[in-house]
């Protein structure tokens, strides 16, 4: 990302909008206000690393203050990052809970959580009886070091550089694993859904249930954030350099997988469309998260992985496919940037989500839309072409008559499919896929 150092007239004006935007706040709520910023020295106040940690501690409040949180902004900017929290409790609790991640999380040195009461206030940390912030350097008051400048800007750089360096490998790389893990999870309990494991039955699969796909989403969720860090520590090398990076790590996440499913294929394709895209999470600093950049991201991680499927001797399924009919499958839709998430999944997601379907209701109808807008090559495996087109075919129509069918509608679907053997699993995956990029940006 481009660093910006900001001039003294940008800092000096940043800051009365900031006093402008907590009076015009507390006016609005009538509610204690907690202003957020870092603490960093030196010229340059926002750079990827500054990005991530801002994050980090966006979702640490976001967590602590979940039962009262009344209204939550963040913006990542070149005078210093910002965040305003209204919270439903009174002035002394709030600034307990903020000096609670000041004090207590690795990277709390570098937080700065003031708490106004509803009359405009500070309320100090001596209002709790506490004892001054420490340096970032030694167990002196801070204050007073920054006072007398008992420390250079190097030394107070280099410590702010590891603190934000380490809360990027561990607290934002196990974000991202946990946002896959859910992902998964949501995907799964979403019922009915035609021929796929569910919370009602089995769909076409005679060799696992949904106990196999928890067990194999909890065993994967280390691999995850591997693809993160994995992302996070490659973000100055090519993007073409990240993909073999990642691909030992993936065959190493299908034996853990089978060993949590004794042997159950549950999640095959996630490992690879979720592992890439755990990776492009961790790779663009979380102001520039996009549906856009993140699956671009993807894409240019496997520019040129089509042409692996172009063999004289094809062995696999993949490559049986694009013999036979010229389907590119999975690879096809990573070298694109998943198109169909971006085109199909997330918009009919959100379309849904706005009529006020639940989540679970609208997750099932964006499933539909994914099988009647992909090739999916599960069912092509299972049923073959023919069939495979007949569904698109018979989907397409449904959906252009109805776009958001009823769940009696979904469940006869899900009998036929099972009659027929048929499971999409291919369009489950860009179901898991949707949902992470739905959340992470909601």
């Amino acid at each position: 990302m481009i660093v910006m150092e900001p001039t003294l007239t940008e800092i000096l004006d940043a800051r009365e909008k900031r006093v402008f935007r907590q009076k015009e706040l507390l006016s609005q709520f009538q509610k204690p206000l907690l202003s957020f910023t870092m603490n960093i020295p030196g010229p340059v106040k926002l750079d990827r690393d500054v990005a991530i940690g801002f994050f980090v501690g966006c979702k640490l409040l976001q967590d602590s203050l979940a039962d009262t949180l009344l209204h939550f902004e963040a913006h990542y900017r070149p005078t210093g990052c910002e965040c305003f929290c209204v919270a439903d409790t009174d002035a002394k609790s709030l600034k307990a809970a903020a000096m609670d991640l000041e004090d207590i999380a690795p990277i709390g040195r570098l937080f700065d959580m003031d708490v106004l009461d509803t009359d405009g206030q500070k309320i100090g940390r001596e209002a709790l009886g506490a004892k001054p912030r420490t340096c970032l350097l030694c167990d002196n008051d801070a204050f007073l070091c920054a006072s007398t400048r008992a420390h250079s800007l190097e030394a107070l750089t280099d410590r702010t550089g590891f603190l934000l360096y380490m809360t990027a490998r561990q607290y934002f790389c196990e974000y991202i694993a946990v946002q896959a893990y859910q992902a998964l999870i949501r995907e799964v309990n979403v019922t009915p859904k035609p021929g796929l494991v569910d919370r009602n039955n089995s769909g076409a699969h005679k060799d696992m249930d949904i106990r196999h796909f928890f067990a194999s989403a909890t065993a994967l969720r280390p691999y995850f954030c591997a693809c993160a860090e994995e992302g996070f520590l490659t973000r100055d090398l090519p993007d073409a350099e990240v993909l073999s990076r990642l691909r030992p790590k993936g065959l190493e996440a299908e034996q853990t997988m089978y060993k949590a499913t004794f042997g159950a294929n549950t999640h095959k394709g996630a490992i690879f469309s979720l592992g890439l895209l755990c990776a492009a999470a961790g790779r663009i600093p979380p102001d520039k998260w996009t549906e856009r950049s993140l699956l671009a991201q993807c894409g240019a991680f496997c520019r040129g992985i089509t042409k692996e499927l172009s063999v004289e001797e094809p062995k696999t399924a993949g490559e049986l496919q694009f013999s036979q009919y010229g389907l590119t499958g999975v690879r096809g839709q990573a070298e694109a940037g998943f198109p169909a998430v971006l085109q199909v999944g997330l918009p009919v997601l959100r379309e849904a989500l706005g009529k006020g379907l639940s989540e679970n209701d609208a997750l099932a109808v964006t499933l539909l839309h994914l099988i009647a807008a992909t090739d999916d090559t599960n069912l092509i495996r299972r049923g073959g072409r023919d069939a495979q087109l007949a569904l698109k075919t018979q989907l397409s129509r449904m959906l252009e008559e109805t776009p958001f069918p009823s769940m009696d509608a979904i469940s006869q679907l899900d009998r036929e499919f099972i009659q027929k053997n048929l499971s999409p699993g291919g369009s489950a995956d860009l179901l898991a896929l949707t949902c992470f990029i739905h959340r992470i940006l909601s």
